[in-house]
């Protein structure tokens, strides 16, 4: 018998070996530890080991690790990418997934442990040792390019064409792939219509597979089926309770694909109709529109001189290869000025708007720390890729259903080329989120998005006020370099409180990892605050 529940295995013993045993019936043991906050090295401060060299550090470019922990993305100091590989399919290899590393035992708390899950995905450990993971493909170990007619596929989600050259299809319908080596969009036939098109790869399974059966999620962690089991609609009531046989296969969501169609990358200006504006800022606007007449998407159109068309192109091939679930995906791009961004729509808009002006007035401290455990996770993700966000507040995260968040606009900050940006003073530059190391010396690291969580979680337990109440951007950058950090917000529990200040400490190196705070917010309620009780506002 495994226990999932925990984080601990159980194995059923024999009855003789039971009885040479002893009383015990059951042999535990532990599965993993949870992952500390700080790489052990010598010479730490206050109680915690040093890390290290700084996992990422570059005040101009996209960011190369010093230690190159993951394999899988590198950056070179001069913004170009090396190669990167993307899994072929949904049923490949994961391309987000680093060398599993051995757990760090000892007393030292570790803030820069970095442990990976070993099914791909973005992981953190739990207290109690087990995985939790957002969910990701599970390997398939059919060839990379299949002969058509070898492997019947069966689609998962109805498809509705988006070009000329896509094929429609419904839930159930089966195909015979032609091509599938071209990577997200795949050749095929379809069985029953003897049409051919494109497909996107992640909405078809092998038919006669497991990841073809409705009720299979493939590899997840508890966080992850907590929140697809607790969606609304998806609860019943039994007078019979636990006795009440389980017929209903708990729903799922259809997924984005990956890019709005095969090549379409850089898009003509004219496919784009923008139709209702979200939202204005310093450098641009934000707006629900239409692409190619088919596919609703949400567009952030620059102003003029915001940013370099080459240098943005540049970096927009790095993003597109960023992929994960918490993460808002890059779809498009129209690279003349003024330049047109296209990512996926959510539904919610901006997390900041969302607390203060929707539904996030009413929501509870559970509530808000599942979503800032979100927003850890898809950090936790960046911080693997050695990427930094350099922009990390409430108004660049994006709430759609169910209350997801997608973390947006992240290594756009990098290229704004304005004067009163640049210069790192003014209105335009977020002073109040930024650490020290960054708004004075341009130090921008990974350390420094953490900081920015640190500032982030205020405004989710306040509701969106803007940190620093009462004082100036000048005035903030003088107290946080005296010592002085935001006292405890009102109704916020101490223990998370404590969160934010190590998320403050002065010397970046000190700081946790976002694989620790993922893991920290999912198991608060059960490992650091289980007598929580709802009061007035959280």
């Amino acid at each position: 018998m495994y226990l999932s529940g925990g984080g601990v295995a159980a194995t059923r013993v024999s009855p003789a070996a039971r009885l040479a045993a002893g009383p015990a019936s059951l042999v535990l043991k532990r599965k993993r530890e949870r992952p500390l906050p700080c790489k052990e090295e010598a010479g730490g401060l206050g109680g915690f080991p040093r890390s290290g060299p700084r996992a990422a550090e570059n005040t101009m470019g996209c960011i190369k690790s010093k230690e190159d922990k993951s394999p899988s993305m590198k950056y070179r100091t001069e913004n170009t990418p090396e190669t990167i590989t993307s899994p072929a399919s949904n049923y490949g290899s994961d391309s987000t997934q680093a060398n599993q590393s051995p757990a760090v035992k000892g007393p030292s708390v570790n803030f820069n442990s970095h442990s990976m899950t070993p099914f791909g995905g973005s992981s953190g450990m739990t207290p109690f040792g087990g995985a939790s993971s957002s969910f990701s493909p599970v390997p398939c170990p059919y060839p990379s390019s299949l002969t058509g007619g070898v492997t019947v596929f069966v689609a998962l989600y109805d498809y509705e064409a988006r070009t000329r050259d896509d094929l429609s299809f419904k839930k159930g319908e089966r195909f015979q792939i032609i091509n599938n080596t071209e990577g997200d969009w795949w050749e095929a036939r379809s069985i029953a219509t003897g049409k051919s098109g494109y497909i996107p790869s992640n909405y078809v399974a092998p038919a006669d597979s497991i990841q073809a059966e409705e009720w299979y999620f493939g590899k997840m962690g508890r966080k992850d089926a907590e929140r697809l089991l607790l969606n609304p609609g998806n609860q019943r009531d039994h007078a019979d309770g636990l006795c009440h046989k389980l017929t209903t296969v708990c729903p799922t969501v259809k997924p984005q694909t990956q890019g709005l169609a095969k090549d379409a990358w850089e898009i003509p200006r004219e496919s784009l109709r923008l139709e209702v504006k979200l939202g204005q800022g310093c450098f641009g606007e934000v707006w629900m529109g239409t692409w190619n007449g088919t596919t609703k998407v949400a567009i952030k159109t620059l102003k003029p001189g915001t940013m370099m068309p080459e240098a943005f192109l540049q970096e927009a091939q790095i993003m597109k290869k960023l992929r994960h679930d918490k993460l808002v995906p890059l779809y498009a791009v129209v690279s003349e000025e003024p330049i047109y961004i296209v990512t996926e729509f959510m539904t919610k808009g901006s997390l900041l708007d969302f607390l203060k002006e929707g539904e996030g007035k009413y929501l509870k401290l559970p509530q808000l720390v599942d979503m800032a455990a979100q927003i850890a996770d898809g950090m936790a993700y960046i911080e693997r890729m050695n990427y930094i966000h350099r922009d990390l507040r409430a108004a660049n995260i994006l709430v759609g259903d169910n209350l997801v968040c997608k973390i947006a606009d992240f290594g756009l900050a990098r290229l704004i080329e304005d004067n009163e940006y640049t210069a790192r003073q003014g209105a335009k530059f977020p002073i109040k989120w930024t650490a020290p190391e960054a708004a004075l010396y341009g130090r921008f690291t990974i350390k420094s998005d953490v900081w920015s969580f640190g500032i982030l979680l205020t405004e989710l337990v306040t509701k969106g006020r803007v940190p620093y109440p009462g004082m100036v951007n000048r005035e903030v950058l003088e107290q946080v370099e005296r010592g002085y950090r935001m006292p405890c917000p009102q109704g916020c529990p101490e223990s998370l409180h404590e969160l934010m200040k190590l998320c403050w400490k002065k010397d970046p190196d000190e700081r946790p990892t976002f694989e620790y705070i993922q893991s920290f917010l999912e198991d608060y309620f059960t490992a650091t605050e289980p007598q929580y009780q709802p009061g007035d506002n959280l």
